[in-house]
């Protein structure tokens, strides 16, 4: 009798498939490769081929440059392809551009890697799809009840409020590079935000990639070759690194934000100074795990990188067979930014200094 270990099981190296010879986000690298969204913990350089969407393929080549693997393969949302007998697929995800869920099949079993994913609206990137599945294999970031995030609205129309209450005051807000800086931008423009946003130059590589597949993000200038106090009124969105060291003193009085789901937890807040904490994640919260589950129904689920103990906890007392994978090499949240992001802004800093 088959069983799904015999499809996908978990190896030093991150998931594999025997049958197909391929693993799925390895943190390692390895031969052959599916990945998930292009996130550093994830979507790592050195792998012999890389199949991916189209826009995580585009990712990791402005972030690893083109030489990031020997062959790539582009596999468009509702694809297919074949390899070694196994069906191997790609439905959208819901985390950033271009994420999706890996969907494996092989003898009539059905497994999904879900990756990283959220269940609510993000302007940004395609919505995620529920596919039905033998096995449902889903991260645990926000796996504890506690992490119920506020509407998206709430959080925007908070620094909004505050960019009106302190228009002598500039408005710095931490976002990671990948997705979440993006995110932050079209939900200011939704709320009727229209003048311009500056940037940190480390995410001015990703924010024209974000553009180029379609994401206005209205006019954005760069937070370079500034005068001290300067951007009074203004919002500047930065890798959260870059708000806690010198480049941010060049900012009026600055309100310290910062876009996170871990703004949920206070103590975090004040640990990292933030005057402005906005509840922003880009993983599902609490309702949103449990409603993947109870929509899907798989027979088995299998969790990872997160609070694997509460959703095993709540499989256990609603029926539902599971098991914690206990994966290595995932990080809590996404990355701030990856090292080609960073030596880009580093760049951009010092050209601006020069002139």
């Amino acid at each position: 009798m088959i069983r799904f270990e015999h499809l996908l099981r978990p190896t030093p190296a991150g998931l594999y498939c025997p049958p197909g010879d391929f693993y799925v986000d390895p943190v390692q690298p390895v031969d052959r490769a599916v990945i998930t969204h292009g996130h550093a913990d994830h979507a790592r350089s050195g792998h012999g081929t890389v199949l991916a969407t189209p826009q995580t393929l585009a990712i990791m080549s402005e972030r690893y440059g083109e030489a990031f693997a020997t062959h790539r393969q582009g596999v468009a949302y509702g694809e297919t392809v074949s390899h070694n007998g196994v069906e191997v697929g790609m439905a959208p995800a819901g985390h950033v551009l271009g994420s999706a869920q890996a969907v494996i099949r092989w003898k009539g079993i059905t497994m999904v890697v879900s990756g990283d994913y959220k269940r609510r609206r993000d302007p940004t990137c395609a919505a995620f799809e529920p596919v039905p599945c033998h096995v449902f294999i889903s991260e645990a970031t926000f796996g504890l009840p506690v992490f119920t995030h506020p509407p998206d609205s709430e959080e925007i129309g908070r620094l909004i409020q505050s960019l009106r209450q302190f228009p002598e005051r500039a408005h710095l807000v931490g976002a990671y590079a990948l997705g979440k800086a993006q995110r932050v931008i079209r939900l200011l423009r939704e709320a009727g935000w229209d003048r311009p946003i500056h940037v940190h130059g480390a995410l001015e590589r990703l924010n024209r990639l974000y553009e180029r597949e379609g994401v206005d993000l209205g006019p954005i200038l760069p937070a370079t070759g500034l005068k001290p106090n300067a951007l009074g009124g203004e919002v500047v969105i930065a890798p959260p690194s870059a708000t806690q060291d010198r480049w941010a003193r060049r900012f009026a009085d600055p309100v310290l934000a910062f876009a996170s789901g871990w703004m949920l937890v206070k103590a975090r807040a004040r640990q990292r100074g933030v005057e402005l904490p906005l509840v922003l994640s880009d993983h599902a919260d609490w309702p949103e795990l449990i409603a993947t589950f109870t929509e899907l129904k798989p027979e088995e689920a299998w969790i990872t990188h997160g609070r694997e103990e509460g959703l095993l906890r709540w499989c256990e007392l609603n029926g539902q067979k599971a098991r914690a994978l206990r994966l290595v090499g995932y990080e809590e949240e996404d990355d701030e930014a990856g090292p080609t992001d960073v030596a880009d802004g580093q760049a951009t800093e010092r050209a601006a200094t020069a002139v």
